[in-house]
């Protein structure tokens, strides 16, 4: 900077001596020559100046500023949103409700947008703007939960009305227990009558929606603890909702073995193949047949590799947090759907609810991706996916809307005997993430070191008998 004022302070003495060189004919060629370098020389410094600004770096003491902490701004925006679901009463206005709900849809869009930069760091050797529409959805639907977060529960399901007339209306809960027997004796004309009629659409949806689910999370345990623990929480919250009351069968024989094991099944050979599949990505008109030119197109929204999950979740505690973490949110994602479509009055088959579950099949293949990178890799990794972000965020806000709206049905009591058994798992969890993480390494390291220590004296070279 000091450099750069010498040529300022030096402009002026040419303009004021103006004069004295108009009647000398012969320095104004020098004069103007002069004025060139100094211009030349200012641009370039001018020019270092901006290169030397952008240059900019963090040097250590002000690391947290530098962070982009997603998982803080989640937890944030979370207690606002916990905040006007359970402690502030919601206004009987229409107008204010909605200007309120229209100004908090533009500080959730100030808080995403920087979040969601349009990037995709995972899916990037396919479709990309297919990815990237989606993540833009996600952002749009965030908006929308928030929105109807904010109305009152005669508002919000009488907005429904403007997405569809037929919606609005309240729906009776289908109950899938009563009589149970596989074989029913009394019905002389169709004795299998009870399992005809459980054979409905939602069959093929459990397969197909458990092919995909194995797709994202590329493990095969993991899809089965999910699948088992969904069917407990059938059982303990049928009081709660009629549409989880099934027959014995009807759980763990069409669902968990039949669909569900089906789809894990039938997912993970899928996920083998692609592992091996060989990719080849030339160019479509260079293909010379027709069947080649559509298997290229197909194969254009797959991956262009595969990459295997390996979650360990026995490793550290952090994994197995994580890995509980996932676990805990697929299946709330789960009881939204059936929450949601209990409080928002629509029913099971109706294009709503199809589309949810198809925003969710796109959707939870990335964040997937998203939250393995950062455990894998956090060194690289560092900020917390983007569309992992959203999808957590998505999933809470489908919860607190179930909250705000029917809070009647969720805080009925659970009976006594499921709460004692949720107890006891959860107990089992804490000791056995206890003894594995902290108290089986105190005692390995104490065998290591005792081991050590009882080591024979005799197993050690001898000298050679002159004291050396």
């Amino acid at each position: 900077s000091a450099a750069a004022s010498e040529p300022a302070a030096k402009g002026p003495e040419p303009a004021a001596k103006g004069p004295e060189p108009a009647n000398n004919g012969p320095l104004e060629p020098g004069s103007s020559s002069l004025r060139a370098g100094v211009l030349k020389q200012s641009s370039r410094e001018n020019l270092h100046r901006k290169n030397t600004e952008c240059e900019v770096f963090d040097d250590g003491t002000n690391t947290f500023f530098w962070r982009a902490h997603t998982l803080t701004v989640l937890f944030i925006l979370t207690c606002a949103l916990v905040y006007v679901t359970l402690l502030e009463e919601t206004p009987q206005d229409t107008t204010y409700n909605t200007k309120r709900s229209v100004r908090a849809r533009r500080r959730q869009d100030r808080v995403c947008l920087p979040i969601v930069d349009g990037r995709q760091r995972v899916f990037i050797s396919v479709c990309v703007a297919y990815w990237r529409f989606w993540l833009c959805v996600s952002v749009v639907y965030e908006l929308f939960l928030i929105f109807i977060l904010f109305q009152t529960v005669h508002d919000g399901r009488h907005f429904m009305k403007y997405i569809d007339p037929k919606l609005g209306v309240p729906l009776p809960e289908r109950d899938y227990g009563g009589n149970c027997l596989i074989y029913d004796p009394g019905n002389t004309t169709d004795p299998f009558h009870n399992i005809w009629d459980k054979m409905d659409g939602f069959v093929p949806a459990h397969f197909l929606g458990w092919y995909i689910k194995t797709l994202m999370i590329r493990d095969w345990w993991m899809c089965m603890i999910i699948s088992v623990m969904f069917e407990f929480l059938e059982y303990s919250l049928e009081h709660q909702l009629p549409n989880f009351s099934e027959c014995w069968w009807d759980h763990w024989i069409m669902d968990v073995l039949v669909c569900n094991g089906l789809g894990i099944y039938c997912g993970m050979k899928t996920l083998a193949w692609l592992s091996m599949k060989p990719y080849q990505w030339q160019g479509l008109w260079n293909i010379p047949t027709y069947k080649g030119k559509i298997k290229r197109i197909a194969f254009q929204f797959t991956p262009y590799s595969w990459v295997k999950f390996e979650w360990k979740p026995a490793s550290t505690v952090r994994r197995w947090l994580a890995v509980l973490g996932i676990i805990f949110m697929f299946l709330l994602a789960e009881l939204n759907t059936f929450y949601l479509k209990f409080v928002l009055w629509m029913p099971p088959e109706h294009y709503l609810v199809l589309l949810r579950l198809v925003f969710f099949v796109n959707v939870g293949g990335v964040a997937m991706r998203e939250i393995y990178d950062f455990m894998d890799d956090p060194k690289f990794y560092k900020k917390f996916g983007q569309q992992a972000w959203l999808v957590a965020a998505i999933t809470v806000t489908e919860f607190l809307i179930v909250v705000k709206y029917d809070p009647h049905t969720i805080t009925l009591p659970i009976p006594f005997f499921i709460m004692q058994c949720w107890f006891l798992g959860l107990v089992l969890i804490i000791f056995w993430t206890v003894w594995r993480f902290f108290f089986r390494d105190i005692t390995l390291r104490y065998k290591e070191t005792r081991r050590r220590k009882q080591e024979v004296p005799g197993d050690r070279p001898l000298g050679n008998g002159n004291g050396n």
